[in-house]
């Protein structure tokens, strides 16, 4: 197992940086024009980024991030 210690200052960049990410990958969820194997690397990306996120995280800020399992079919 590894961890690390950070400041308080450092958790709030962290889940900034987190949220953001993650916005930006449920955006880019809802456009038509990406591939399916791009939206199944992007699901993969998302779930590692959301279990960072909810290390740190109260879990009703969570709450607000949590995806149904979506399977991409053409």
């Amino acid at each position: 197992m590894l961890g690390f210690m950070v400041n308080f200052k450092e958790v709030q960049e962290l889940e900034y940086l987190l949220k953001r990410e993650m916005d930006e990958l449920l955006f880019d969820f809802e456009d038509t024009r990406i591939d399916i194997i791009v939206k199944r690397a992007m699901e993969e990306r998302y779930q590692i980024l959301f279990n960072l996120y909810r290390r740190i995280a109260s879990p009703a800020d969570c709450a607000k991030y949590m995806r149904q399992k979506k399977e991409f079919y053409p």
